[in-house]
């Protein structure tokens, strides 16, 4: 990142299992073994592995500052701090774009995390904006579970069809080739029994 002066936004995007907080939590490390004052935010709906800290699935963790909105997000930055983190960002209102220039604008350091695509491979809530308006984009790639080959989509395997699902169980690392189009389950109700009473002779 040599190249840029005072502020700047990274992405690191894909699909899920492709080491995307690990990343995010290795340049945020970086930035602490070279002194400079960090602070890190996750959506208040992600406590998958914990309600505090970032977790990458190899256990690494990383503490985190668990906020419901952008504008929560931006009224909890410290004056002083040079790099802001944000983990799951594709989980955070339209407002975070707006959020992560006005940081940028004032010289800090923004890495943010997060699915560019939901489960049915479309762009993922403010990702495209953010993407958009980034220095620097990091597509993460992960191993699909099928062929072995590089994945990029994030394959639901179970439950409903709402966009935001949380939860690693319900998904599989699939490459463009191996992904199926996923459709719900439809719960079929038994119809009600009809009880007759005997009728008086």
């Amino acid at each position: 990142m040599d190249g840029y002066k005072g502020g700047w936004i990274e992405i690191i995007a894909g699909g899920m299992f492709s080491g995307k907080s690990e990343e995010l939590i290795r340049r945020l490390r970086r930035a602490l073994i070279a002194r400079q004052r960090v602070q890190v935010f996750k959506p208040l709906i992600d406590d998958r592995f914990s309600t505090d800290d970032i977790v990458s699935r190899d256990d690494r963790r990383l503490k985190a500052i668990p906020v419901p909105t952008s504008a929560e997000l931006l009224a909890r930055v410290e004056i002083g701090v040079q790099v802001v983190g944000i983990d799951e960002v594709q989980f955070f209102d339209a407002g975070v774009v707006d959020v992560c220039m006005q940081l940028a604008d004032a010289g800090i350091r923004v890495i943010a995390a997060g699915l560019d695509q939901d489960y049915m491979r479309r762009p993922f809530g403010p990702m495209p904006a953010l993407l958009a308006v980034a220095e620097e984009v990091s597509k993460m790639h992960a191993v699909c579970v099928r062929c072995r080959g590089a994945a990029h989509y994030s394959q639901r395997v179970s439950g409903g069809d709402a966009q935001v699902e949380v939860g690693d169980a319900s998904y599989e690392a699939r490459c463009r080739s191996c992904y199926e189009l996923y459709r719900a389950e439809e719960i079929v109700e038994e119809p009600a029994v009809q009880l007759t009473m005997p009728q008086p002779a």
